[in-house]
């Protein structure tokens, strides 16, 4: 999955979806089928150069059959972690196996990781370099834990990618990266639109327009059209109801039509 030449203003939107754990089995195939439909629906998404680029995240047990419900659309199928290797790993998923089975990004150190399981900046850059050695895209989770001004948030942030990137430029290319602070994770709104472009302004000029950077946390529709430095939004429980998903799906392609991003009323759901 090629990631080169995104800036804010051009290249393609991705706009994705995370069920973490919160659908069952049945559920999350119920789920995947109509995300299809939603897809299938809009077939300016399937174009070559489409401009819109649509990702599903469902839980591990899920991929294989996730796999033969998306096939030959252009929904991207996820993963929401990986292991950093394979072989005595036990309980783990190796990237190797999700790339065989049609995973083409994996999610990598969400704050949910970080601080319920004790994955560390060092954890994180193995897992990220296992990724992209099996041809995956590293869905890299950054944020500040508090509230802090944009410039220091956007400094946290670019330490998280250098340390997760092992200071390899080269790698920057490989990667999308979503913004999430962790205290709008789950919140009642989303982080304010004009502290997540600050963020993310700060954030691409230092490490440069090497790759799309993208907003999650409480994101929902009408919310995209104001961040005019992301390349598209990581939603959450929202979307769980993929109806909404075509919601975001429809303002995301508004946008690029439009070619540039302008200001409108922002509603949100929890992440």
């Amino acid at each position: 999955m090629s990631t080169s030449g995104s800036s804010a203003g051009s290249g393609p939107l991705y706009i994705g979806v995370s069920t973490k754990m919160y659908l069952g089995y049945r559920e999350s195939l119920r789920w995947l089928s109509e995300v299809r439909s939603i897809v299938d629906d809009r077939p300016g998404l399937a174009a070559q150069e489409s401009p819109v680029r649509v990702f599903a995240i469902p839980s591990f047990p899920v991929l294989e059959p996730a796999a033969r419900i998306l096939a030959g659309s252009p929904v991207l199928l996820g993963a929401q972690n990986c292991a950093w290797g394979d072989g005595p790993l036990t309980g783990e998923v190796s990237p190797g196996m999700l790339a065989e089975l049609g995973v083409s990004l994996v999610e990598i150190g969400h704050a949910e990781r970080r601080r319920l399981f004790g994955e560390d900046d060092a954890v994180v850059a193995r897992k990220v370099r296992a990724a992209v050695e099996h041809s995956l895209t590293p869905l890299l989770c950054i944020g500040e834990p508090d509230r802090l001004d944009a410039g220091a948030a956007a400094a946290f942030c670019v330490e998280q990618v250098h340390a997760a990137t092992d200071g390899d430029a080269e790698l920057l290319h490989r990667l999308v990266l979503a913004y999430e602070p962790v205290w709008a994770i789950g919140a009642d709104e989303p982080a304010a639109p004009d502290h997540v472009n600050a963020v993310l302004t700060q954030i691409r000029a230092a490490l440069g327009a090497r790759c799309p950077l993208i907003y999650g946390g409480s994101a929902g529709p009408g919310l995209l059209p104001q961040l005019a430095a992301a390349n598209g939004l990581f939603l959450g429980r929202f979307a769980h109801d993929a109806a909404n998903l075509g919601r975001v799906l429809d303002e995301a392609m508004l946008v690029r039509q439009a070619g540039a991003v302008a200001p409108a009323s922002s509603s949100s759901s929890r992440s």
